[in-house]
């Protein structure tokens, strides 16, 4: 077995675990952006927006403020 049949084996075997790595990092970005686009469909199922959930408030404290004030405004007898 003479150097450059040593040399090619080893440089082959090199760039078959770099072939692997190069695979497996391209499966787990393909894995990722997959789960990105499944959390931006699923997330506004799930959670409110703070902007929302802020208007959301502020119409029910209004409506409690005007039951309070009937409330107030009402003689006992």
């Amino acid at each position: 077995m003479n150097l450059q049949t040593i040399i090619n084996i080893i440089l082959s075997t090199f760039m078959l675990g770099v072939g692997w790595f190069a695979r497996e990092l391209w499966e787990a970005i393909k894995n990722l952006k997959d789960d990105i686009s499944k959390l931006r469909e699923d997330l506004p199922k799930t959670y409110v927006v703070k902007e929302d959930w802020r208007s959301d408030m502020r119409e029910i404290k209004d409506i409690l403020g005007k039951i309070f004030d009937r409330l107030d405004g009402k003689v006992d007898k």
